[in-house]
């Protein structure tokens, strides 16, 4: 009999140090634009994909939150979070894990407009958190304010540095407004950003809302991306 793997069962997120494959070349791609092309050329040679398959886990990006936690420690058992943009699922596991929502010790609560397959220790909604009604049904899911909302969104990009720009910072300012009224005193935020994407007002605000905002640039994160997460915490609660 094949034994069932559970998601998780070797924590570090640094790659294997087994024999490494040999690089997978794309056969049939004609139908397929360069970008596109490129994208599944890295996919199929990416080690972080082919672990997030033998580990249990929806996505690479779990190794992204396990190493986080692992630097700044926000998710323990007990807590209450909440996922933005959860789909397929991979840090709603991490965090399911790390609060033991499956033994009824914390919750998690995870939102997307997509649907997303049940994950164990997980409450999902496919919902928009942008609704105005979205605030107070997550906090009535998960029975009280949360103590961490994470995000691993990401704005569709064009492909114009500018736009692109003005995009990413602009989804992250949703993302912290979101936060400021779910989120009980002391609470934490983490969420997907790029290098130069929260500077100046942004950066102000989060430091005027958390009394610790830094910036993490975990292994798992590709080295010729952009891609920074900024976590914050101690949130000082919401200004009456």
């Amino acid at each position: 009999m094949n034994e069932k793997k559970t998601p998780g069962k070797q924590q570090g997120a640094a790659a294997t140090t087994e024999a490494r494959p040999l690089k997978v070349r794309l056969k049939k791609a004609r139908s397929l634009s360069n970008s596109s092309q490129k994208w599944l050329q890295r996919q199929l040679n990416d080690p972080y994909v082919a672990r997030a398959k033998r580990e249990g886990w929806r996505s690479r990006a779990a190794f992204k939150l396990i190493e986080i936690d692992d630097k700044v420690k926000i998710l323990k058992p007990g807590l209450r979070v909440v996922d933005l943009g959860a789909a397929p699922g991979g840090w709603s596991q991490v965090a399911a894990q790390r609060v033991k929502s499956e033994d009824g010790n914390g919750k998690v609560v995870a939102i997307d407009l997509l649907e997303v397959e049940p994950i164990s220790g997980v409450q999902f909604e496919q919902l928009d958190f942008l609704k105005d009604d979205a605030p107070a049904r997550l906090m009535e899911m998960l029975g009280g304010p949360a103590d961490v909302v994470m995000s691993d969104m990401a704005a569709n990009t064009t492909g114009h540095k500018a736009t692109d720009h003005l995009r990413i910072v602009g989804l992250v300012e949703l993302a912290i407004d979101f936060a400021r009224q779910v989120l009980a005193p002391g609470g934490a935020f983490v969420a997907k950003v790029f290098q130069g994407g929260t500077e100046g007002t942004l950066l102000a605000d989060m430091k005027r809302d958390f009394t610790t905002v830094k910036h993490v640039k975990p292994q798992a994160s590709r080295q010729d991306s952009a891609e920074l997460y900024v976590v914050a915490t101690g949130f000082r609660g919401r200004a009456e």
